[in-house]
């Protein structure tokens, strides 16, 4: 299958000049962590690939991992060739499907004579054309993006953020967020996910509703055609066959505007894993437990009907893994309770995600755990 531009897509600035530089929005959050964190210099690695589409030369990151040891000399920046072949081991084991395509370097404040040391640095560790380099001040929160073209660091106007499933920069923030000492309270939102979280929203519900006036439709042309062919066949009973053959025939279309509703509920699980249980089809009022089931007679210690877990034998079940995967049927409330015992937590989880509205969770999500 031909790759494409990647969808869902948030632009930053002006994009017209090339490379397109595109960096998926998990990524994005990571180096906004490693901002909030950044007490000293920090360096990251970018993995992705670079690649042309449509004839336009394109850089896609959807990794990225924190160098180990970088130290400043003065205006030099010292990173030893061993960390950089360390990177390349580490980069295997979480990304083996991508390459380094440049480097992130993260300070408070940016001295103009350090642009010599910078390029050098890229000059040697990441000579091919259209590789990146991002600068970020973690004093002033500023961003430039730079590309390494013709032995030569040009400065980019804009790039695109996009959004998709990356299991891979996921797992590999679960696996190193103690090492890289990112707390829930650094979390940071990121507005690329709840922007594209609300044009999923917005599409899917509007294919509901199309789905909904085609079934109308359908089902009123059925209506009309059923009167006229009645009054039509009223005195003649030799024709009631034909009646039976075109009620069967629009019952058939009838049904598969439905099958095509239910297939865009299938394709937007996400859409639907955090809707809220009086959407889903609970009566509202109706006492539920935190798996969302009803219950009748049983009080909790607070005097609520249901039955909450000991949210303690859960936790110790995810003390190994540090995160949650999202089930169908919950919400963050739902999570919130049955991991902690109460929904005090789900601000946190919030924030440990990048969420802003935690209805917009989807079947089979891997959630970071405060």
């Amino acid at each position: 299958m031909e790759r494409q531009f990647p969808k869902n897509v948030r632009q930053i600035g002006s994009v017209s000049d090339e490379p397109k530089i595109y960096v998926e929005d998990y990524v994005d959050i990571y180096l906004n962590q490693q901002e909030q964190a950044a007490e000293t210099p920090v360096g990251v690695i970018l993995i992705g690939e670079i690649l042309k589409l449509e004839g336009q030369d394109v850089v896609c990151i959807s990794g990225a991992m924190r160098i180990r040891d970088v130290r400043m000399n003065g205006t030099e920046i010292v990173i030893e060739k061993e960390t950089f072949q360390n990177m390349e081991e580490e980069r295997k084991k979480y990304f083996p499907s991508g390459e380094a395509v440049g480097w992130c370097l993260i300070e408070n404040g940016h001295p103009s004579r350090q642009d010599r040391e910078i390029k050098k640095v890229h000059n040697r560790r990441f000579p091919r054309d259209n590789t990146v380099f991002i600068w970020k001040d973690a004093l002033d929160k500023e961003e430039t993006f730079y590309s390494f073209r013709n032995g030569e660091m040009i400065q980019m106007d804009g790039h695109f953020i996009y959004y998709e499933k990356n299991p891979d920069m996921q797992n590999y923030m679960i696996m190193t967020r103690k090492q890289n000492g990112v707390t829930p309270c650094e979390m940071v939102e990121d507005q690329a996910a709840k922007d594209f979280r609300s044009i999923v929203r917005m599409r899917t519900e509007e294919k509901e509703r199309q789905g909904s006036r085609l079934i109308y439709a359908t089902s009123a042309l059925l209506v009309v055609v059923v009167l006229a062919i009645g009054i039509s066949t009223m005195n003649n009973f030799d024709k009631m066959a034909a009646v039976q053959d075109s009620l069967e025939t629009l019952s058939q279309s009838v049904n598969k505007s439905g099958n095509q509703t239910e297939t865009i509920s299938e394709e937007h699980p996400e859409a639907l894993a955090g809707q809220p249980q009086d959407e889903a089809g609970v009566e509202a009022g109706a006492d539920t437990d935190p798996n969302g089931q009803a219950g009748e007679g049983e009080e909790d210690d607070t005097g609520a009907q249901g039955t909450v877990p000991d949210p303690s034998t859960i936790q110790e079940q995810l003390d190994n893994e540090k995160y949650y995967m999202v089930q169908k049927g919950d919400t963050l409330d739902s999570i919130s309770v049955k991991l902690y015992g109460d929904t005090s937590h789900v601000k946190a989880i919030c924030k440990m995600n990048g969420l802003s509205d935690g209805n917009l969770i989807y079947i089979g999500q891997k959630l970071l755990l405060p």
